[in-house]
């Protein structure tokens, strides 16, 4: 695809087209959804920043740009799903599957061999790509709450669904990986005993 005028003017009235021509508000949900989604990437997208900041002696460092440039990918993917008109598809259509699910899941497993069990809740911040992993998370359940929301009025592919749930996941667990084996701190929530 090649886009050659960035401004159209076409969305000046409030609304915009879906991958199919279909004209929607610009607050509908199927927009606030992928809208959501392109929020979240651009999220992962400095975490990678950041990673890359990191000094090339951190042995994990390369791994983890391996895997968050794999989920910016499939973002854009999920992220064009959503933006297509329910019912239509187009040649080389991005898909999400059940694979990319069991692909997360084996992410966080191979992540969790590394980790202590949590003793308690963890606070979001400590170094930078941690930090940026925690908010991406947080990103990432807003828009798997929204897909939700858009599911019970059209059709949104189940492993859509799936996938934000388990990334969501995956980000936490990244999060806790990365603050270990990158030599950042990480703060557990202190409960304050009355």
């Amino acid at each position: 695809m090649r886009i050659s005028k960035v401004y159209t003017k076409a969305g000046d009235a409030g609304k915009t087209r879906l991958a199919g021509g279909q004209d929607v508000w610009k607050d509908s949900l199927r927009v606030e959804a992928y809208g959501t989604v392109d929020e979240l990437n651009s999220i992962m997208g400095l975490a990678r920043v950041f990673n890359a900041d990191l000094s090339d002696t951190i042995k994990t460092k390369s791994k983890l740009e391996d895997d968050l440039r794999w989920i910016q990918n499939k973002l854009f993917d999920l992220g064009g799903i959503l933006a297509t008109a329910p019912g239509q598809t187009f040649k080389n259509m991005p898909v999400v599957t059940a694979d990319h699910v069991v692909r997360l899941e084996k992410l966080i497993d191979a992540c969790q061999e590394d980790l202590e069990p949590l003793k308690e809740f963890i606070l979001p911040g400590g170094g930078k790509v941690s930090g940026f992993l925690h908010q991406a998370r947080t990103v990432c359940r807003r828009a798997e709450r929204i897909c939700v929301n858009l599911s019970r009025e059209e059709d949104v592919p189940a492993e859509i669904v799936k996938y934000l749930n388990r990334l969501s996941d995956a980000l936490f667990v990244l999060s806790r990986w990365v603050a270990k084996t990158q030599g950042e701190p990480e703060y557990l929530w202190e409960r304050e005993l009355s």
